[in-house]
C-alpha cells in the first residue's frame, strides 16, 4: 500500500499560542525495545515482533501473539477507504515509536512536554508483563521496559518528556522496589491499574497495595491511572456492533468509578502528600462527584467516616488531578473541581487525539478563560504535579 493512500498530507507547523504539557500521550514500543536488555538466560524469551501470515506485525510473548504492533496509533492517517488500524510499523507515523520524530510532532503541534503511557504489549500499566506465566521473566521484562524508556526515550529530551515508568504488579514488594529504583534515577510517575480487581488482582481495600502506595508517597511518585488499564466497560454480551459505541461513550464512567474507589481506599487520607492523576477520563463527571460527596456528608453523615475529620471533597481536591481533551460545557464547573486540579491531554497517537490542531482547539474552546487560569490548565498544573521544567517563556 502506498504512503499517500495511508497518510494525510504533512500538516503545517502550528504557532505556540499556548504552552501545553500533555498529561496523556502514548508511545508505541519499537521492534528493538527488549534486545539485549534481559539477563542472558531469559533474553531469547523476551517479547518480540513477529509477522503474521496476513502480513501484519504483532507482539509475541510466552508463546502467544498479544496485540498488533500499533493498535489505535492512527494520527496522520486517512480514515476512509482503508483498513482503520495500522498493521505494520511503516503504517504509523514514526513519531509513534521514534523519540526524535516524536519531538518533531510535538513541535509541529505546539506541545512543550508530554507524559507517555505504554501501549499494547505492556498494557497501559504493564499488566501483560506482571501477569506473565513466569514471574521471573515478567519482572525482567518490566525492568527492561523501564530501562529502555529511561535510556532511549526520556534521556534524549529530558526537558520535553515526563519520566513515567511501570512496575511489577503481582508482587507488591518487588513492585515497590522498582518504583524506588526508578525514583532514584529521576522518574516522577508510575502507571498503575485504576481498578485492579477487574484484572484479577486484589482490590485497593485488601491491603495488598500498601508497599506500592507507600513507595509512591515516600518518593513523591505520581500515581497515574489511565482509564482502560483495567479493561473497558462491560457491555452486554448481545451488544454486538454497539459494543464500541458503548465503550467509548462510557469511558468517563470508568474514571468516576476508579477515582471514587481510590478516594475511599483510605490511601489519600493515610498519605496526605500522595498524588493521583486520572488520565483520559475527562472532567465532566468530577463536579458531580464533588456534589455527591458533599451530599453524603451533609445529609446522611456517613461521608465523614474514616476521613480523620476531613471532608472527602477536600481530600479529592488535595490529592487528585484530572485531565481534559476538549471538555466545553463542563469547563464551566472548573471552580467546583478546582482550577489547580485540571490538566490538558493530547492523546497522541490515538483516534481521539487533537494532534495536530491542539493549539487551535484550545483557542476555540477555552480562549475566553482568564489568562492565569489558562496557564494553569495548559501547563503550570502539570509542571508542578510531575516536576517537569517549563520553557523560559510561558504562553499566554
Amino acid at each position: 500500500m502506498l504512503a499517500d493512500e495511508l497518510f494525510l498530507p504533512e500538516p503545517e507547523p502550528k504557532e505556540a499560542t499556548f504552552t501545553v504539557i500533555s498529561v496523556d500521550d502514548h508511545l508505541v514500543e519499537p521492534r528493538h525495545m527488549f534486545e539485549g536488555r534481559l539477563p542472558s538466560h531469559l533474553q531469547d524469551r523476551a517479547p518480540r515482533i513477529v509477522e503474521r501470515p496476513d502480513g501484519s506485525e504483532a507482539w509475541a510473548f510466552e508463546g502467544r501473539d498479544h496485540y498488533q504492533a500499533g493498535m489505535n496509533a492512527i494520527v496522520g492517517r486517512r480514515r476512509e477507504g482503508i483498513v482503520f488500524e495500522p498493521l505494520r510499523f511503516e503504517h504509523m507515523r514514526p513519531g509513534c515509536y521514534d523519540v526524535h520524530a516524536r519531538i518533531k510532532d510535538m513541535d509541529l503541534n505546539g506541545v512543550w512536554s508530554s507524559v507517555n503511557f505504554p501501549s499494547m504489549i505492556a498494557g497501559f500499566c504493564g499488566r501483560v508483563f506482571s501477569q506473565a506465566d513466569d514471574p521471573e521473566l515478567g519482572l525482567a521484562v518490566t525492568k527492561a521496559w523501564n530501562d529502555w524508556f529511561f535510556e532511549e526515550w526520556y534521556s534524549q529530551y529530558p526537558n520535553r518528556l515526563v519520566p513515567m515508568g511501570i512496575t511489577f504488579l503481582t508482587d507488591p514488594v518487588e513492585g515497590a522496589k522498582e518504583i524506588r529504583r526508578n525514583a532514584d534515577r529521576g522518574f516522577t510517575s508510575v502507571s498503575l491499574p485504576e481498578r485492579p480487581q477487574r484484572i484479577g488482582l486484589p482490590s485497593l481495600f485488601s491491603g495488598y497495595w500498601d508497599p506500592i502506595v507507600a513507595a509512591c508517597a515516600e518518593t513523591d511518585t505520581v500515581i497515574s491511572l489511565h482509564v482502560g488499564s483495567s479493561g473497558n466497560y462491560e457491555a452486554p454480551e448481545d451488544a454486538g456492533p454497539r459494543r464500541a459505541q458503548l465503550t467509548s461513550t462510557l469511558f468517563g464512567q470508568l474514571a468516576l468509578a476508579a477515582c471514587t474507589e481510590w478516594l475511599w481506599s483510605g490511601y489519600p487520607v493515610r498519605y496526605p502528600s500522595l498524588k493521583i492523576a486520572m488520565s483520559e477520563g475527562g472532567i465532566g463527571w468530577v463536579a458531580m462527584l464533588v456534589e455527591r460527596l458533599e451530599n453524603i456528608c451533609d445529609r446522611s453523615g456517613y461521608g465523614l467516616e474514616g476521613m480523620n475529620g476531613l471532608r472527602p471533597a477536600d481530600v479529592l481536591r488535595r490529592n487528585f488531578w484530572f485531565c481534559t481533551i476538549e471538555d466545553v460545557v463542563t469547563m464551566d464547573t472548573r471552580y467546583t473541581i478546582g482550577v489547580e486540579n485540571i490538566c490538558v491531554e493530547v492523546d497522541y497517537p490515538h483516534g481521539d487525539s487533537t494532534w495536530p490542531d491542539t493549539q487551535a482547539i484550545i483557542e476555540k474552546l477555552w480562549g475566553h478563560l482568564p489568562t492565569t487560569e489558562l496557564r494553569m490548565i495548559c501547563c503550570e498544573n502539570a509542571a508542578k504535579l510531575y516536576r517537569c521544567p517549563l520553557p523560559d517563556v510561558v504562553r499566554p
